[in-house]
C-alpha cells in the first residue's frame, strides 16, 4: 500500500489516524506496564495510570468521530501515513524504566505533534478544540516521562531535554548513516581499484566517483523518506544535505591518500584513516545512541574489514 502525506488526509481520516494512535499508545504502554511490573512496582502503576488516560482520549475521539460522522471509522494506520517514526512490532524486551521513559517521551512528543498540525488545518471549531487539549495533554505526559528519566539518571532536568532527543533525530541519525554509508560502502570499490591498477591516481578517481555518487544516492534517499512533519526529524532538505555530505566525507576520507603518488605508501595511509574513520563512527555510536562503545567498535570494523576484504579479492582477481 502506498503511504499518503498527512495533507492529504480528510478531516475524518485525520480523526481516524488519531484514534488509531491512541489505541496504539495505550497497548504500547500497557506493554512496557506488564515488563517492569515485577521489579518496580511503582513504575508500572504510574503506567497504568498512562494507559487509563491514552483510553480515555480515545473515547473522546470516538465520540466526537460518531458525532460528526457515524459509526463507520476507516482503517488508518500511522504506518500508512509519511511521517512517522517507524516502530518495531513489539516494544523491546529489557529496558530500563528509564529507558523505557526516554521512548514513551518521544511517543508523546510525537503525538503532540500531530495533534498541533492536525489543530492547525481543521476548520472545525470543536474538532480544533479537541486535538489543542490533547496536544496539550500529550506535551504534560511528555515532561513528565522526561522528569522520571533524568530522577533515574540523576541529572539535572532542562525545560527542553526532549531537545537534545530532537537534535540526534534530526542531525546525528542521518549524519551517522551517512558516515557510515561512506565509510564502508567504498572501500570495496577503492581497494579493487587501488590493487588492480597500482596506480594511486586511478584508485582515487574510483574512490571519488564513489564518494559523489553514493553522496547522492544517500542523500535523495533520506530526504525522500518522509517529510518530517510528525516525526520531528526536521526538513527533507536538511536531512537529505546532512546525510549526503556525510556520505562523502565518509567516502573521500580515504580516497585522498592516493594522491600520494607513492602507491605503497597511499596504500598504509588509506587503511590508516579507515581505521580512523571507524572508530570514529563506533564513539559516535556510544556518544549518541547509547551503543557499548566496545561493541560498536568490534561491529563497525568486522563489517568494514569484511568490506576491505571483499575489495582486495576482487583487485586480484
Amino acid at each position: 500500500m502506498t503511504k499518503r502525506s498527512f495533507a492529504s488526509l480528510s478531516p475524518a481520516e485525520v480523526l481516524a489516524l488519531a484514534i488509531s494512535l491512541e489505541e496504539e499508545d495505550a497497548r504500547i504502554v500497557q506493554e512496557f506496564a506488564r515488563q517492569v511490573r515485577r521489579n518496580h512496582p511503582d513504575f508500572a502503576a504510574q503506567l497504568d495510570e498512562l494507559r487509563k488516560e491514552e483510553e480515555s482520549h480515545r473515547s473522546w475521539l470516538l465520540d466526537l468521530y460518531r458525532k460528526k460522522y457515524g459509526e463507520e471509522i476507516p482503517l488508518l494506520r500511522r504506518s500508512d501515513v509519511i511521517g512517522f517514526v517507524d516502530r518495531p512490532t513489539l516494544p523491546p524486551e529489557g529496558l530500563t524504566p528509564e529507558e523505557i521513559a526516554e521512548k514513551i517521551a518521544l511517543m508523546e512528543l510525537e503525538t503532540q505533534r500531530f495533534y498541533e498540525r492536525a489543530a492547525e488545518r481543521t476548520t472545525d471549531a470543536e474538532m480544533r478544540e479537541l486535538f489543542s487539549r490533547l496536544a496539550d495533554v500529550e506535551r504534560q505526559h511528555e515532561a513528565k516521562a522526561v522528569e522520571v528519566s533524568a530522577a533515574a539518571k540523576h541529572v539535572e532536568i532542562s525545560p527542553r531535554y526532549t531537545a537534545h532527543q530532537l537534535f540526534v533525530l534530526q542531525v546525528i541519525q542521518p549524519g551517522l548513516v551517512g558516515l557510515m554509508d561512506g565509510s564502508v560502502s567504498t572501500l570495496a570499490p577503492l581497494f579493487a581499484a587501488a590493487i588492480a591498477t597500482q596506480r594511486s591516481w586511478d584508485a582515487f578517481l574510483v574512490g571519488t566517483a564513489a564518494s559523489v555518487g553514493a553522496a547522492i544516492s544517500m542523500g535523495f534517499a533520506e530526504g525522500l523518506s518522509d517529510d518530517g512533519a510528525l516525526t520531528g526529524r526536521g526538513r527533507p532538505l536538511l536531512r537529505g544535505f546532512v546525510t549526503g555530505l556525510m556520505t562523502f566525507v565518509g567516502g573521500i576520507g580515504h580516497a585522498l591518500p592516493f594522491l600520494i603518488p607513492n602507491y605503497l605508501w597511499a596504500m598504509i595511509l588509506a587503511l590508516v584513516v579507515v581505521g580512523l574513520e571507524l572508530i570514529a563512527i563506533a564513539y559516535i555510536r556510544y556518544r549518541y545512541m547509547g551503543s557499548p562503545f566496545m561493541r560498536s567498535v568490534v561491529q563497525v570494523v568486522l563489517g568494514g574489514i569484511l568490506v576491505v576484504i571483499s575489495g582486495v579479492l576482487i583487485g586480484e582477481a
